[in-house]
């Protein structure tokens, strides 16, 4: 007897209760695996993935690494390298200005000992070597010193009195201040000098405020004899240089 087929329809007794329970888990089971699939997320977020790599790109990331490190301290090197030569440079201009500022002051004292000696093999008359004006703090004051000389040569003792006249602006105007309104009541007639070879004066004068100096101008007259003149710029008088200027004169013996 042939065997028979299986049913193709199965009838099942329908369970109302059973099915209710299982909407209850599949209704508790979504929060919860939406819960765990963002604390999955987030932990992944949070640790960097390792992928392994094969072994012949982990020797490359090694000799990338190396040839880094490699670079970065020749870049360091070149740095302390580069900072190292700044500070000689600094080092080397500073020296360079002072030896420039010993030159001027060794060219300014063979010129004023060559005068002196009468290197040149002539005999000279008065002459206004040096002017220099410092300012005096807080104050509108200022010290002036000069120079006086005459060379060896001649040998004759030489007197006489300095006047200083200021030209500046004042209000955009140009005015000149005169000596005896600079100096005090005593020497208001001059600066007295006496001497054989040369002579250095000092002397304060003040300026009015809002007076802006230019120039300033030097009459030396001895008891005896031609004068000598010399007009400095302010800022030549500042720095203690003297340059020649039209209208300038020295005593001829």
């Amino acid at each position: 007897m042939p065997p028979r087929p299986p049913p193709r329809l199965v009838v099942q007794t329908h369970d109302a209760a059973r099915q209710r329970a299982r909407r209850r888990w599949l209704l508790m089971a979504w929060p919860a695996s939406l819960l765990l699939a963002g604390a999955i997320a987030f932990w992944f977020g949070q640790s960097p993935v390792q992928i392994p790599l094969p072994r012949g790109n982990r020797a490359l990331v090694r000799q990338l690494q190396a040839e880094n490190e490699q670079l970065k301290q020749q870049v360091a090197d070149l740095k302390r390298s580069q900072q190292v030569a700044d500070v000689a440079m600094r080092s080397l201009q500073r020296s360079m200005a002072e030896r420039e500022e010993q030159i001027s002051g060794l060219r300014a004292d063979l010129g004023f000992y060559s005068r002196l000696v009468g290197g040149d093999g002539q005999r000279q008359g008065l002459r206004i070597q040096e002017v220099r004006v410092q300012p005096v703090a807080q104050s509108n004051a200022w010290n002036v010193t000069l120079s006086l000389t005459q060379n060896m040569r001649r040998g004759d003792e030489i007197g006489g009195k300095v006047t200083i006249t200021v030209e500046g602006l004042s209000d955009n105007q140009v005015q000149q201040l005169s000596w005896d309104a600079l100096g005090d009541n005593a020497q208001k007639d001059g600066l007295p000098f006496k001497f054989r070879y040369f002579q250095q004066l000092h002397a304060t004068f003040v300026l009015p405020a809002g007076f802006r100096p230019t120039r300033l101008r030097i009459h030396a007259a001895p008891d005896q004899g031609a004068t000598a003149d010399r007009a400095v710029a302010w800022n030549d008088a500042l720095n203690g240089t003297i340059t020649s200027t039209r209208g300038d004169s020295d005593a001829q013996p």
